[in-house]
């Protein structure tokens, strides 16, 4: 783990240069959308998969916790889209071959594994903190397929509503704010999960109006997916993936060279001295 001094240098991020991210990754997208695609079906698939499984075992009180709860665990998944944006910032042909080989490499697999880890055990809070509410605020009623409709007719059924949203707002940006820019990094650097979430943390300080921004944007697409049946995560989804990588181009420092010292001045020696680095010694 990288020491205090050496934190990556996170820079101050403006509103237009999340624009220029969303662009770029419009742009990426837009290249290669077969990926996006392909990616985005297969988390649609699990959104309907997944909502027909909770009503079927009677859990369907769960049902929006999980659709929400799809923002902690986005970044993640969206780790192919930062092989593609990689590939061509670098000017290399994008391949299904090249971009597994990126998502491949051991140092790959080792820490976004370890921050996958740590987006799935918030995930898991999230849902055990909504079903605490649910029960609450709802009793066993909740298990009733019409819960909906009962709690939007009673007073109390509003109060959980609104402390359970704000409970799951604390929990996402808590999420977000060690995960914005930690996946791409974690991809891009040599660098280790603990030192990736600190930086995405010292992002977040840095950039406190402009992150929140981020967030709220990155909400709205995931209520728009929920809201299409999952289907706009075939678009919405690779969007966000390009523009994330983009935005951790923009706010984080390139990787620091060795120092360099500058060259030393030596008096004129004689031809039988010798020049070593650093000192002089004759011969």
């Amino acid at each position: 783990m990288a020491s205090v001094n050496d934190w990556p240098d996170v820079r101050t991020v403006t509103l237009d240069d999340l624009n220029e991210a969303v662009v770029a990754g419009i742009a990426d997208f837009r290249a290669h959308p077969g990926y996006g695609l392909a990616i985005g079906s297969a988390f649609a698939v699990a959104g309907w998969a997944l909502f027909f499984a909770l009503a079927e075992l009677g859990l369907p009180f769960l049902i929006y916790p999980v659709a929400m709860g799809f923002a902690l665990v986005a970044p993640f998944a969206a780790a192919a889209f930062y092989a593609v944006s990689d590939l061509r910032e670098r000017g290399e042909t994008v391949t299904s071959a090249a971009v597994i080989q990126g998502l491949n490499r051991e140092r790959h697999r080792r820490d976004l594994g370890w921050m996958a880890l740590v987006t799935f055990l918030a995930l898991i809070l999230w849902l055990e903190i909504a079903a605490v509410l649910t029960f609450a605020f709802g009793g066993i009623n909740t298990f009733d397929t019409d819960y909906l409709s009962k709690i939007l007719d009673s007073p109390s059924g509003l109060v959980f509503l609104i402390i359970g949203n704000l409970a799951g707002a604390a929990i996402g940006f808590a999420v977000f704010a060690i995960t914005v820019i930690s996946f791409p990094m974690l991809y891009h650097r040599d660098t280790d999960f603990i030192t990736a979430m600190v930086t995405s943390v010292r992002l977040v300080e840095k950039n406190p109006i402009t992150m929140l921004a981020w967030a709220v944007f990155i909400g709205f697409i995931v209520a728009l997916s929920v809201m299409t049946a999952f289907l706009g995560l075939l678009i919405l989804l690779p969007i966000i993936g390009h523009s994330t990588w983009h935005l951790y181009r923009l706010s984080v420092e390139p990787v620091r060279t060795a120092y360099a010292a500058p060259p030393v001045e030596t008096p004129a020696v004689t031809s039988s001295a010798t020049l070593i680095p650093g000192r002089l010694v004759g011969g």
